[in-house]
This record gives structure tokens, sequence and C-alpha cells, in this order.
């Protein structure tokens, strides 16, 4: 067997695959150890290939035979999949390999999980199946028989036939392999209908463990509510007789999307009042809601190619935001949104991890299921449809859905679309996917004779490889306020285009207060002079949700900034606009909730740097502390009656406005906790009547360093439910203060219940520690070196969770020397471990700039 190197991957060497694939039938003939997959292929020449060479992708499979037309063939393997000579007209290709499942800890291709056997293959999953053209542009209906003992055996599609021991399904949909899902085991399912527009019944199942067959039927309800959107929104109605989710203990992602058998982790399928949050609930929903959205855009229209990623991810994240904002509140949404964007992908756009929404190379597809890719992707799709307006939008995704079902496509085929339905020239809108980095726009203004002027001047920073930016296009959403806070110019779409450019508004009697980027209209930075007054202003008067929360938002930040370098106070203007806010019953509870929350501290140290500071940690961390003691006492008198107003009569319900009170409530205890030292925390802990109320209760305690008691006892509550420890193992790392932190985590790894092995539970220890910033940046380095030492030893069982939580340290730039050195270090010492993963080996090289 020949050693292969890992290879560079460049966008601009696409070349279409040598051979097409007209079908595929697969055997499998489970065994834990020994899994037999005998293959079945047809294929043809592609009239379009530059090349006539065949190939097939594998890693690990043992070939046991091969044959062409039924002749033995004797292929040349390598480690990276197998070559033949092969006819020069259509042939069958036909192979047996063995695999075993069981020692595949990476979680990707076929493996098992505590007795399951279930499949990954996205991005490159199924080449460690069989030997196969594992790309997304080569599509074809599956024909799949199963052989093995479970009681229940699925794969894509729709059942054909079964007997005791067997079970063959087929699905008629050209699809590519990267899409391709088997799961067998003992499984209970939560059953239910759903009828299409057309009159098609189709049935519905959500697989679980018998254990599990009670937290089912929110996921089922989510799902139904999927379908009856995609139809009323976009017309799109389901085209298989089944859809099949299944619930799996051991997975890398949050749920794939597989052609009609969605596999899921199970916190994001499994929830009850008693073991689930608000939050939870609404996240489930969210993502059924997403791998559902994906059977059209990412199924039925796939991508050519893994440079494409962003077109399936990106429009389905932009979907599955419609879908929420509809089911609950538009405004709460967006502005969660922009919170998870900013912690997450602004963070990626300013480090050594940045990358254009589409990517030009890579080594490794997995390290690029990124924020940018999905988020920002959201984001692009987001401009798009404002720049062309919602008919607009829609005729062009009809005609998509017209022009490309059943094909694997290109940002170009896309952005085509949208040329041809409203005759706009998108060539500058292109840059969004080829330019990395977040653009930063600086505001002057002018007012004179009832004419008021706003000059906009973008800029981007240089990223890696990207050291010069052109002008992008960027929709600007703005508003006029008058002084009485009358909003006397309505939302008006800007559309620059220029790095330097003016737009003027005529007619007014006084000179305005400018509501600037409302709805986020773009993902971009905004940098305006500006005083607190004003700010306090918009928090208390702006008509545009999103700028509301944000006014506070920015006086949150610039306080906690100015009292971690410099000590002090909130400023009590800001403090009593906040008040009015939460006073202000008119408001959505959850909107008033969000604007109680201080910005992260990992947020202010970004800020921070972003203004030519450099960042201490621990003093972000105090800071912090200050400013939740300060605004506690400034709302003392308002806390208790905003508490008690929120309490919620009646059964649990996880809708909207219960799951909205609750929140408020929440945020609000966190605050009481702060004065009365725990006595209303401990109350609601022992009443809880649900998970949000107690949890809340709980972390409102450790986060003051109190419910010792209560810490212990909701341990031994829930120490037979996996899901709910793994929110206790990441609560105790998250609450440790600074120092404290890295040793809370070596404890939590210490306990017989930490599994290396899941990476639920390996994350919610490791994720909370890199999230608890002053914790994870502790000035000793133990933060660095514990993570350092349990991803060296991750990496060799699973690459793709380890090289993910790398990006952990991918904001060493910000920090001074010590701390840079320190974060080096580690990075060095990971890669320099023996056998390092090729997905491990690239995410270290870019975050140390190699």
């Amino acid at each position: 067997m020949k050693d292969a190197a890992p290879q560079t991957i460049y966008l601009s060497d696409y070349t279409p695959p040598a051979f097409l694939v007209d079908s595929v039938h697969l055997t499998f003939r489970l065994d834990p150890e020994k899994t037999r997959v005998i293959s079945k292929v047809d294929f043809r020449p592609n009239p379009q290939a530059k090349s006539r060479a065949f190939s097939l992708h594998g890693e690990g499979p043992a070939l046991q035979w091969a044959r062409i037309d039924g002749r033995d063939v004797t292929p040349e393997i390598t480690e990276t999949g197998l070559t033949c000579e092969v006819p020069d007209a259509p042939f069958t290709w036909e192979a047996e390999v063995e695999i075993n499942p069981a020692a595949n800890t990476a979680l990707e291709g076929l493996y098992t999980s505590n007795g399951m056997y279930c499949t990954q293959c996205e991005a490159e999953g199924f080449r460690r199946i069989t030997y196969y053209p594992d790309r997304p542009d080569v599509m074809a209906p599956f024909t799949v028989r199963i052989e093995g003992s479970d009681p229940v055996l699925l794969s894509n599609g729709n059942p054909l036939n079964s007997g005791p021991g067997w079970a063959e399904w087929h699905d008629p949909w050209p699809k590519p392999a990267y899409l391709f899902a088997l799961v067998a085991g003992d499984l209970r399912a939560h059953e239910g209908s759903f009828t299409t527009r057309s009159g098609h019944e189709v049935a519905l199942n959500v697989w679980v463990r018998p254990d599990d067959i009670g937290k089912c039927a929110f996921a089922m309800e989510s799902l139904k509510k999927s379908m009856q959107w995609d139809e009323d929104k976009y017309g799109r109605e389901y085209d298989l007789d089944v859809f099949n989710i299944v619930a799996v203990d051991d997975f890398n992602m949050g749920a794939m999307e597989n052609k009609g058998l969605n596999i899921f982790n199970s916190s994001v399928v499994l929830a009850s009042p008693e073991t689930s949050t608000d939050a939870t609930f609404e996240r489930i929903e969210a993502i059924i809601a997403h791998e559902y959205f994906h059977n059209w855009t990412g199924n039925r229209i796939t991508c050519r190619d893994w440079f494409q990623l962003c077109l399936k991810e990106g429009l389905t994240v932009f979907r599955d935001a419609q879908f929420t904002a509809d089911m609950r509140s538009a405004p709460v949404k967006r502005i969660g949104d922009v919170i998870d964007l900013r912690a997450r992908q602004f963070r990626e756009d300013s480090g050594p991890l940045a990358h254009p929404v589409r990517p030009d190379s890579f080594v490794e597809i997995n390290n690029f299921y990124t924020a940018t890719v999905y988020e920002k992707g959201a984001e692009v799709i987001g401009m798009l449809k404002t720049l062309v307006g919602d008919e607009a939008y829609f005729r062009a995704l009809d005609l998509y859905f017209d022009r490309h079902d059943g094909q694997a496509c290109t940002i170009e085929d896309w952005l085509k679309v949208f040329e041809d339905a409203t005759g706009r020239d998108l060539s500058q809108f292109k840059r969004w996917y080829s330019q990395a980095g977040t653009p930063r726009l600086s505001v002057e203004e002018e007012f004179a004779d009832g004419t008021y002027t706003l000059t906009f001047e973008q800029h981007t920073p240089p990223t890696p490889g990207q050291p010069d930016k052109a002008p992008q296009v960027i929709p600007i959403a703005v508003g006029l306020l008058g002084p009485n806070g009358d909003e006397v110019q309505p939302t008006t779409v800007l559309e620059m285009t220029q790095a330097r450019q003016s737009f003027t508004f005529d007619g007014l009697g006084a000179r305005p207060v400018p509501s600037i980027l409302r709805g986020f209209s773009a993902p971009v930075t905004v940098t305006r002079d500006s005083s607190t007054n004003e700010r306090a202003f918009l928090l208390a008067h702006d008509t545009d949700p999103f700028n509301r929360w944000e006014a506070g938002r920015d006086l949150a930040r610039e306080t906690l900034m100015r009292m971690a370098q410099h000590g002090g106070a909130p400023d009590r203007g800001y403090l009593d606009a906040l008040a009015a806010v939460l006073r202000d019953d008119t408001l959505d509870p959850a909107f008033r909730a969000l604007a109680l929350r201080q910005p992260g501290q990992d947020d202010i140290a970004r800020a921070l740097h972003e203004a030519g500071h450099t960042p201490d940690p621990e003093a972000i961390f105090h800071a912090a502390d200050r400013f939740g003691a300060a605004l506690a006492e400034h709302l003392k008198d308002t806390l208790h009656a905003l508490y008690t107003a929120m309490d919620v009569p009646g059964p649990y319900r996880p809708d909207a406005d219960d799951a909205g009170r609750r929140d408020l409530q929440n945020a609000a205890l966190a605050l009481k906790t702060r004065l009365d030292g725990g006595a209303a925390a401990r109350t609601q802990f022992a009443a809880a009547g649900n998970m949000t109320q107690q949890l809340g209760a709980l972390s409102s305690l450790m986060a003051q360093g109190l419910g010792d008691a209560e810490n212990t006892a909701f341990a031994e509550q829930w120490h037979d439910d996996r899901l709910v420890m793994d929110r206790w193992f990441a609560l105790q790392v998250a609450h440790a203060r600074l120092e404290e932190a890295p040793k809370t985590a070596a404890q939590m790894t210490a306990r017989s219940d930490f599994n290396l092995k899941n990476p639920n539970r390996f994350r919610a220890v490791f994720g909370a520690l890199a999230g608890n910033a002053g914790g994870f940046h502790a000035a000793s380095g133990a933060g660095y070196e514990l993570l350092a030492d349990w991803l060296i030893r991750l990496d060799p069982i699973n690459p793709q969770t380890t090289a993910r939580m790398c990006a952990a340290f991918q904001t060493w730039p910000r920090y001074d020397a010590d701390r840079q050195a320190r974060i080096k270090a580690a990075l060095h010492r990971i890669q320099n471990a023996p056998s390092l993963s090729r997905d491990t080996a690239e995410m270290v090289a870019r975050i140390l700039g190699d």
C-alpha cells in the first residue's frame, strides 16, 4: 500500500468526474467487528470529463474481491482509494469489502454507538464504508439491503421489503454519497403522519432507544410545523413516502440531513419539561427544521464540490432563521442570531482562521464547517433578499428550484438565478463570497438647512492570504428619529457600493438622531462618535427592536471596556435607561431579558483588541463582576416585582410567550441572588417544576459561589440522564472563577462518568472551559496546557472533534506576550504529537499562521 501525504485542494483545480453513476446497489451484512459491504455500481463515461482514468475513494475498507462486468479484476490500492483499468463504455463495478464499525471511534462512516449501528458520511465518510467516487457532484439513486440481527434496519428512501433479519430500501432521487445513511438497532418509533398539499400521505417516525420514547413528542410536532411551513413559505413538498429521524448518542455534529433518514445528536431530539430547558426546546425546533429544509436546499439541489458548501448551508440556515422568526419572536430571534454571529464568526473573521464564505483551498474539508460558511453564509442570503426585495427573492427561488432540481451547483449558478430573475448585475455582490473579514463602516454626519447627510466609509482589514480588499455592496438600513423620539424617516435601505459614499435626507425640521444598520442589515461593524445620552435615547425610543437593543449593548460594551481598563462604575444614565426598558410591560419579556444581559467577556476582549488595546482577561472578569453588582444594586427596587410578575401559571408550555417570561424571570433572579444571598434562588430550585427553572436557579447560585447543596442534589437527581449530566458538567466549569476553571475541568475529567469518546461529554467540559474567558486565559497558562493535553489524547480517537476544539486557541494574537507564548507552546505541543491527524494538523498550522 502506498503512502499518501495530505494534499491541499484548490477550487481552481476542479475537474468534472471521469465517470458518472446510473445506479447503486449496496448489501450490508452487519457485524460489529466484521461488517461486509457488497457494492454493485453502474458507471458510464462522463462526456464532459477531461480524463478517462478510473479511481474510487476509499480509506480503510479491506477489499475482498472486485469485478467489472462479472470479470475479476485486481485494482491498485492506496491509502486514499484505488485505481483500475476499465472499459471506455458503460460498465458494472462490483466489490466486497470488510470494515470494523466497533473500532471506528472517529464517528465517520459506519460505526457503533452503544450497540446501535449508524453512519455519518458528510463530508467524506462514505469512503470509509466502501470504494466509491465520494464527491458531491456524482449523484445516483441507491438501493440498499441490510442484513442483521437488530429489530430495526433503516436506510434512505422508501421501504421496499423486509423479513426476519433483513430489510431493503430504495431512494429514487439521485443523491451524492455524503447523503447516504444506515441505522440498525433496538429502537422504538414515535409515529406520526403528514399529508402534503397535493394529498400525499407521509409516514413520520422519530426513532429512539426504548427508555427515551417519552421524549419525542416535541420533535414530532417540530417536524410537522417544518413541513407545513416549507409548503406555505417556499412551495416545497416532501417527496418520499416516509421521513425518519433517529437520535444517536455519539455524534460529532448536531444533525445530518441524509435523504429521508435524518440522523440527530440525541441532545437535539430528546426533550421533556423535566429534563430540557426552554432554550433546548427552541434549539430542537430550529435544528429539526434546518435538516428538513435541506431536503430541497441541499439534497434535491446539492453542491458541486465542497468549496460550495455555503450554497446549501448558508441558504438553509437563512431558511431555518425565517422559520424560527415566524414560530417565535422575530426581533428576539434576530438579536440572538447577531449575538451568536459576533461571538463566533466575527472572532473567526478577525483571527488566523479567517476565510471567505467560499474558501479557495483546504486540506481537510471538515475544518470548514465553520461559522463563516454557515452563519455568515446566511447573512449573505439575507442581504441579497434585502437588496432585491421579498417578491423578487421568492421569484428567484422558484427559478432556482425549477432550473437546478437534481443538480450539483455552484455559487455562480445561484447568483445567475437572481440576475435572470431581477435583471441586476451581482458581480460586485459576489465579493461577499470571495473576500474574508468583517467590513468596518465609519460614519460621518452633517446637518444644515433641513438636509441631513450621512457619509459612510468602508474598510475590511487584511486577513490571511488577502491583504487588500475591494469595496463590497453593503445594504445599510437607516431610520431617523426626531428630538422627541418620533420617527421622522422610516426605515430606508441605502445601497453602498463605493469605498466612501454619502446619502442625504431633506426636509427635516431639526437635527435627527440616526438609527443605523437597522435589523443588522449587513454583517459589518459600525464606528460612529455618539454620546452616552444619545445611545440612552435610542435605547428608550428607537422603533427598530434590534437597534434599540444594540444601543443598550453598545453602552454596556463601552462601559465594560472602560471599567476593565480604568476601573470605576457604570454610567447612571445607562442604568436608568435600562431600568426603563425593564419596566416597560409593552415590550416582549424575551427582549427585556436580552437587554438585561451584559456582553460576554470574550466580546469585551475583542472590542478592546480592535480598539488597539491589549485585553487583560482577569481585569475583564472583575469588571464584569463589578458591573453585575452595580446593576443589581441599581435595580433592587425593581427586581422583586419583575421576578414575581413573570410567574407563568398553569402547565409547562415551551412556546415563545411562556419561554420569554421564564427567561426574564431567570435574568432577574441572577441579579436578585447578588442581593439576597441566594434566598430566592434556593426557593425556586426547591419548587422548580421544570428544568428551565431548576437550572436557572442553580446557575444563579453557582455564579455567586453559592449552592453547594443544590449542586450536589442536582447531580444525584439526574445522574442517570446523560444529557442533563452534560449540562451539569458544563455548569461546573463555566462558573469556576479564573484559575479555578482549569482545576475544575481537570476534576471533571477524573470522574468515572467522563467519557473521552463521547463528543457531547467532551464538549461539555472543554467547550465550557474555552467559553470561560477568564479561566481559560488564566495567567498561569493552566487552561491552555490542560486543553492541549486532552486534545493530544483525543486526536487518535476522534480527529474531527479535536480539530474543531483547537479553535479555542485562535484568539491568541489579542493577548499579551506571555499569554501568546504560552498558547503557541501549547499549539506546538499538539503539532508535534505523534501521528497527528490531517484534520488537527491543518487547524493548528492555520492558527499559528504556518
